[in-house]
């Protein structure tokens, strides 16, 4: 699956159902930036995963929904239901694994 690019008109559309990654970032986050092809992979190596790319410069309403408070933010949502979130002002791809597979490990415990 590749990464899509949420914006305050597609957002609720694109995690209104199934498993959704949803990356907050900003062109002036430098670890945003950074994160940004670890994203691609993610997407690629977890067909079941939708990941959805929202730029906080330009979807603020959507920001504030979501509560985002500093980037980057990931979220995990469920059927439209934040079930998970990892925000760190230095977040890393190694970070980002081991949260999502924690994470991803956890629901499929509690789904059994």
């Amino acid at each position: 699956m590749t990464v899509v690019d949420g914006t305050k008109e597609t957002f609720d559309e694109l995690v209104g159902s199934g498993l959704v990654l949803v990356d907050v970032w900003a062109e002036s986050c430098r670890p945003c930036v950074v994160l940004g092809p670890h994203m691609e992979s993610i997407a690629s190596g977890n067909p079941d995963l939708t990941v959805v790319k929202v730029d906080a410069s330009k979807a603020r309403r959507v920001c504030m929904s979501l509560q985002v408070r500093g980037l980057p933010t990931i979220l995990l949502l469920q059927d439209g239901q934040e079930v998970a979130r990892i925000s760190e002002p230095s977040l890393t791809a190694e970070q980002v694994d081991a949260w999502l597979a924690a994470t991803l490990a956890e629901l499929s415990a509690k789904e059994a």
